[in-house]
């Protein structure tokens, strides 16, 4: 299977460009048809095109003989998949595309087959040997397809410049999703529920605004109401070593001046690494004057699923 890479990869022609370029001109959806293994590699193909900006998905090829050459509309391109090229479930639609103007692109290893003659571009799969010691099951020839198919998926995702954000709009559901797509407005506690006490009150009221509002901090803001420190479980552990009092001991003198904040639409995935980076459970969300409007902590995270 190695060496049919390295062929393959030897091979590649003037084709292959010409069938990114038709597929980055067609107005319609790339459809790909192919039988037995073919067609089990095929659909791995379609999906990972549908998923990277070029719009796919897999027709079966018996079934396309009966009706569902009607999911195939003319404005389309068909990458029809056959190592012999001259599987007759393939060879059988081809004349009804052809009739419809709708451009194939071949994707076999006999380049003298009727599918290659056939199709307006053909791309040379072909193998010396399969990895099977009878030279029978498709392994060198199927993982070639694979490879070729993964090529052409990933340089029309850079001829389209597409993103990690475009990427995730198509895998809202996963991690990746989440990762790319949710930001810190998205989970932080914000208005009533966000942690807050004025400079110069007491330890005791800062206490008492941390249980209320469990993320295990509170932020310090002055007169204008921007934020000028945070004082955290840890700060309290801290000052509960010293021999002080809550109820009369300024937050001023135990917090921990200009915390380390992050704006507002930053990705939640970066505020995680910022907080990883430095150790810290929580952080405080401002705006472009420095006031907080919203804060979170690795709770906040993992409810997310980003953790």
């Amino acid at each position: 299977e190695q060496r049919a890479l390295i062929a393959l990869a030897e091979r590649l022609d003037l084709g292959f460009a010409k069938a990114c370029r038709l597929i980055l001109a067609a107005t319609g959806r790339v459809i790909v048809t192919g039988m037995g293994k073919s067609g089990h590699i095929g659909k791995k193909i379609a999906a990972s095109l549908a998923s990277t900006g070029t719009p796919a998905f897999f027709v079966h090829p018996c079934e396309a003989v009966h009706g569902d050459l009607g999911m195939i509309v003319n404005t389309d391109v068909v990458i029809a998949i056959s190592n012999s090229g001259t599987n007759s479930e393939i060879v059988q639609i081809i004349p009804t595309l052809k009739r419809r103007g709708i451009d194939i692109i071949a994707m076999t290893g006999q380049l003298d087959s009727p599918l290659a003659q056939h199709a307006k571009i053909t791309l040379d799969i072909s193998v010396a040997q399969e990895a099977c010691p009878l030279d029978l099951a498709p392994t060198a020839s199927t993982t070639a397809t694979l490879a070729l198919g993964d090529a052409l998926t990933v340089a029309l995702l850079q001829a389209r410049g597409f993103t990690a954000e475009d990427f995730a709009l198509s895998h809202p559901g996963g991690k990746l999703g989440r990762t790319l797509l949710t930001r810190v407005d998205d989970i932080m506690q914000q208005a009533q529920a966000m942690p807050l006490v004025e400079s110069g009150c007491t330890l005791a009221i800062a206490l008492a605004e941390m249980t209320k509002k469990t993320l295990g901090m509170t932020g310090v803001v002055d007169n204008t109401g921007k934020l000028i420190g945070v004082y955290t479980d840890g700060d309290l552990r801290r000052s509960l070593a010293k021999p002080i009092d809550l109820a009369k001991e300024s937050i001023n003198a135990a917090m921990t001046h200009n915390p380390r904040t992050v704006s507002t639409g930053m990705l939640a995935a970066e505020a995680l690494h910022l907080m990883q980076s430095h150790t810290i459970n929580g952080l405080f969300v401002i705006d472009e004057t420095g006031k907080p409007v919203g804060a979170f902590n690795m709770l906040n995270l993992l409810n997310a699923g980003l953790v």
